[in-house]
């Protein structure tokens, strides 16, 4: 039994190992595109129903929140159907690989969130720009399972989210379209890489 388990062990690390160094299939671009659209329609929805963000602070928070929420699921339910296809039985160790590389930027954009709100919300308004930076460090980050031109949407996000901070605040600060610019351009950015990558490919 401890010479099977250590060979199912081996055979663990190998394929984890495999996984590593592997291109990641899994993403596709509908699921991108579909998730840029959300965000510049949350804007929008924000713009007309929300007409004095900077007093309503928390309502701008759990609008973008869930919309950051629905487009992980969205993305995550056409990875998923997609790596089975594209990876067959290495696909459960490609997705994991592909995931624990955008999880830490993902979990400091949450922390800063939580910190900001309870022990500084007079800077929420950074809260944006933060989150478009934590985007752009998790996409540099997956960029060796990704098409090499995914470190232009990196650059982007990084752009935008310093830019954010630069000019949205003051009257500015909670614009809709300093969420729903950035993430809507950002997204079509990610669908057109995936399908020229695709494209390429082929």
């Amino acid at each position: 039994m401890q010479d099977l388990d250590r060979a199912l062990a081996e055979i663990g690390a190998i394929r984890s190992q495999l996984a590593r160094g592997e291109r990641f299939h899994g993403l596709g671009p509908s699921a991108f595109a579909a998730t840029g659209v959300l965000a510049m329609l949350a804007a929008g929805a924000q713009g007309m129903f929300l007409a004095a963000p900077s007093a309503h602070a928390g309502t701008f928070l759990m609008l973008w929140i869930a919309v950051a929420a629905v487009s992980a699921g969205v993305i995550g339910f056409e990875m998923w159907g997609r790596s089975r296809r594209m990876h067959s039985q290495l696909a459960d160790e490609m997705i994991a690989a592909a995931v624990a590389q955008f999880v830490p930027a993902a979990a400091a954009a949450a922390l800063l969130t939580a910190v900001l709100s309870l022990y500084a919300p007079q800077c929420l308004w950074m809260a944006p720009g933060l989150w478009q930076i934590a985007y752009g460090v998790g996409v540099f980050a997956s960029c060796r399972f990704l098409p090499p031109a995914m470190r232009l949407v990196g650059g982007w996000y990084v752009a935008a989210g310093l830019a954010c901070i630069a000019l949205a605040q003051g009257p500015h600060a909670f614009s809709p379209w300093a969420m729903g610019l950035p993430f809507g351009a950002g997204q079509m950015l990610v669908a057109a890489v995936l399908r020229f990558s695709e494209t390429g490919d082929d």
